[in-house]
């Protein structure tokens, strides 16, 4: 995510992090590559020109030159102003309605009708509403086919008629729909065409007016960099919308649109999508991005996910399990699906502070655990629950099941070893006072 923005302001700060003497000259130059590297980044000029003057301005003020330490007071002004830039304040979304009416909007092919699935089933698991998905999308029935799939996968029931081609008469008898069997909150999913054309604009302008949501969002494809913004005015234009959503967030996405949109057409950003599955969708938070960006991580975000996952009576059952040492494979396996639903690995590794510069150039996908698990599918039972009784010939057999070496399988064993002593020894309070620790830093933010 933003992976070449965050290593041009690296680069662009790297002189003013030392402790070292720092001039006008060198706050002017650090700026000027500041400056560039927003431009690269597809980042819109005036917007660019305008955050390096306030930086500017704002370093004259503060006397950073004077200052003890210099050069992280300069970055702390530009994550800032990267903060502000993005909206300042985290927003929320207007769910007073009853039912809640959601009118998405966006054009062909930004994932609009994939981010509706993935928003009611944010609403449906996280803020334990019952949502309604509504296909109002008349031109193409793979939509609304598209739409069904979806509302299978996530169990929300949705809401169409394919032989009426009249997205106002669908969206209003969809709301009848939701007030009648209890649903409170409805999602609209409307058509999208490849450009802005006006009978697009006049349509959904024709249901805003029909179904008065509390709610309109505009969904963009993040990877269209300034594209994405001047298509979200004209948008804004027609229908003065509520926020944006940026989605395709975890492709190589240079940053332009979530750095742009705000100060071009002064709505926030209110979700983010990071990945193909149904969970992956994030609340936007300005100061959180900005930390990214500048390559701080994102802890948080990755304890609040991870508080997501988190099971207490399962985490009770395995705490006797560690204390009576009969931690085994399938409590790891277990613990591994829970890693996978936090989401997509190289996003998660991305929330370490660091680890995203560590990781650059290095390619981490979802499969990462793949022969971890195939070696431990290829165990026995008793294999699983008992490790120790893992010997030379039963090492032969896993390794040959399961596609990988005995080296492979040595070095899992190897490592579950150690972690399992690592486990038995955080029983002592250790543990507690971890997760004491990772909320008190969730307290700093």
């Amino acid at each position: 995510m933003f992976d070449n923005l965050s290593d041009k302001l690296d680069k662009a700060l790297h002189v003013l992090k030392g402790h070292g003497q720092i001039t006008e000259v060198n706050v002017a130059e650090t700026l000027k590559e500041v400056r560039r590297a927003l431009l690269d980044a597809d980042v819109n000029f005036k917007t660019a020109k305008a955050f390096t003057n306030t930086v500017k301005e704002k370093a004259m003020g503060q006397d950073v030159l004077t200052s003890l330490k210099p050069g992280q007071l300069m970055v702390k002004l530009v994550k800032d102003e990267l903060t502000t830039l993005m909206g300042g304040e985290t927003a929320g979304i207007d769910l007073s309605g009853n039912p809640s009416i959601i009118l998405m909007s966006g054009l062909q092919g930004s994932g609009k009708t994939t981010f509706s699935g993935k928003l009611a089933n944010y609403l449906k698991n996280k803020k334990t509403k019952k949502p309604l998905l509504v296909a109002c999308d008349v031109y193409r029935p793979a939509a609304i086919d598209q739409l069904h799939v979806v509302g299978e996968q996530i169990g929300v029931e949705v809401f169409s008629d394919k032989g009426n081609q009249d997205p106002v008469a669908i969206a209003t008898a969809a709301i009848a729909h939701a007030k009648e069997n209890g649903h409170n909150v409805v999602i609209v999913d409307t058509a999208g065409r490849l450009a802005i054309d006006e009978q697009m604009m006049t349509e959904i302008s024709n249901i805003h007016k029909a179904i008065q949501p509390q709610e309109t969002l505009f969904v963009v494809d993040s990877m269209t960099g300034q594209d994405a913004v001047n298509t979200a005015k004209a948008f804004n234009d027609v229908l003065n919308f509520d926020g944006v959503v940026l989605t395709k967030l975890d492709g190589d996405t240079r940053g332009g649109a979530a750095l742009s949109i705000k100060s071009v057409v002064d709505k926030p950003i209110k979700f983010i999508g990071t990945g193909e599955k149904m969970e992956a969708v994030d609340v936007f938070h300005p100061s959180r991005m900005a930390d990214r960006i500048l390559g701080m991580g994102d802890v948080v975000s990755l304890v609040e996910r991870a508080q997501e996952q988190f099971d207490e009576e399962e985490a009770r059952k395995l705490q006797k399990k560690i204390a009576k040492n009969q931690f085994g494979f399938d409590d790891f396996l277990s613990q591994i699906q829970q890693i996978k639903k936090m989401g997509n690995m190289k996003d998660l590794m991305g929330m370490i502070p660091g680890m995203g510069k560590a990781l650059k150039g290095i390619d981490i996908d979802d499969d990462a655990f793949k022969g971890i698990e195939a070696i431990i599918h290829s165990m026995t039972p008793d294999e699983r629950s008992n490790p120790s009784v893992i010997n030379g010939s039963r090492k032969k057999r896993i390794a040959k099941g399961s596609g990988t070496s005995i080296q492979e399988v040595n070095q899992l064993l190897k490592q579950f070893d150690q972690m399992s002593k690592m486990m038995k020894m955080m029983q002592g309070g250790g543990g507690r006072k971890m997760m004491q620790m990772m909320n008190n830093m969730k307290g700093m933010q």
